[in-house]
């Protein structure tokens, strides 16, 4: 029986099988007449990996073998710890530690196949759909970072949406009133943190890294400048997620005279007090852990148990784009460097249509005066 020949796209070769089941490959030489090997595989994905390590008559065996995934990946994470955030490297170290390395890890880079992606994939939890997104664009960053260095002849990350989906928990907005509500329920000391994350749109690790001297009241403006991530037990300081995240943030008029009482009445008179200390430790951080305890409660006051604390800062740019802020002043605000962020805060609220339709009544007589006009006016 004449074994089944599978020619390669590009015509460098072709692997065949025998009646017995192994495999053997062919490759061409400079006449371009297919030349058996001398090496018969077990498997068909042996073969054709042979074959497309095979270049200009170096065969396989003279190359040295990719490295495991394990090896590879504690590569790929040190050589960019540096540049990384680390709450970044913390966060790729559990995924990796937790949900790739104990089925991939022992498995050589060339050895990894597309099937095999698939199947490790189907297997990740997808009732935890932000978490099984970051698993395998992980994977897949590293599979790319692999085969850009030629340790492997393609990429077998190639799970059609695999890196993108819809996170389970859906933020809506909090309104005023429920802002409000969460405030009164909050102990004192606490109390400035629901302005700070909603209108001036601070996510929890900026909010919770202010200082005395990042708030200027004259100005009415936030600096933010920094930001704390807790790593194991540690708070590490380090600057805003993005370059855009260094901002100056305008305070809202009505949220002022909160923030003012704040610093005089929790915040020591330090330039590097803390606004929002551990208890019992100015110097401390605050630990989410205490902040659970009353946010919880809080949100419960307020009717919304389904409220995340980001959700704060998701809800002061929506105001913000509700209120006419242009995709570049709510980028600016938010400390975005992406547009795509900034539509991800369109969101329809109860009676914004009719918020909007007043503010345009409003305007036709005379009681708002809309902004080109506001700057012409001021100009002169």
């Amino acid at each position: 029986m004449t074994p089944k020949a599978r020619r390669r796209p590009n015509g460098a070769g072709s692997v065949r099988q025998f009646p017995s089941g192994r495999w053997q490959v062919r490759v061409r030489d400079a006449a371009g007449v297919l030349r058996p090997t001398g090496t018969m595989f077990d498997t068909r994905l042996d073969a054709q990996t042979w074959l497309e390590q095979y270049t200009d008559g170096i065969v396989p065996a003279e190359r040295p073998a990719p490295p495991t995934l394990r090896v590879y990946a504690e590569t790929w994470l040190t050589g960019r710890s540096d540049a990384l955030k680390p709450g970044t490297v913390a966060l790729y170290r559990s995924l990796l530690d937790g949900h790739i390395l104990p089925a991939l890890g022992d498995k050589r880079l060339d050895h990894i196949t597309v099937t095999r992606v698939y199947d490790w994939y189907d297997g990740l939890d997808a009732s935890t759909p932000t978490q099984r997104r970051h698993i395998y664009g992980l994977l897949r960053t590293i599979m790319i970072s692999a085969w850009r260095r030629d340790l492997i002849p393609t990429q077998p990350c190639r799970v059609p949406s695999g890196g993108s989906g819809k996170s389970v928990h859906q933020a809506t907005p909090a309104t005023v009133a429920e802002l409000d509500a969460m405030t009164t329920a909050l102990p004192a000391r606490y109390k400035a943190m629901i302005p700070l994350a909603s209108w001036c749109a601070l996510r929890y690790g900026e909010v919770t890294e202010l200082r005395r001297s990042d708030i200027d009241l004259d100005a009415a403006v936030v600096h933010v400048r920094r930001g704390v991530t807790r790593v194991g037990s540690e708070y590490v300081v380090g600057t805003p997620k993005s370059k855009a995240g260094r901002r100056n943030v305008a305070i809202p008029p009505h949220v002022l005279p909160a923030i003012e009482a704040h610093l005089a009445e929790h915040v020591g008179p330090d330039p590097g007090a803390l606004l929002f200390p551990a208890a019992g430790d100015p110097d401390k951080h605050l630990a989410p852990g205490t902040w659970c305890k009353v946010w919880h409660p809080a949100r419960l006051a307020a009717g919304r148990p389904d409220l995340h604390f980001h959700d704060l800062r998701h809800t002061g740019l929506t105001f913000a784009a509700i209120a006419g802020g242009t995709p570049a002043a709510v980028m600016a605000r938010a400390g975005h460097d992406t547009r795509s962020m900034y539509d991800h805060y369109q969101h329809t609220v109860d009676g914004q249509d009719q918020a909007l339709a007043a503010l345009m009544s409003d305007m036709a007589t005379g009681k708002v005066i809309p902004l080109k006009r506001r700057k012409a006016r001021a100009a002169r």
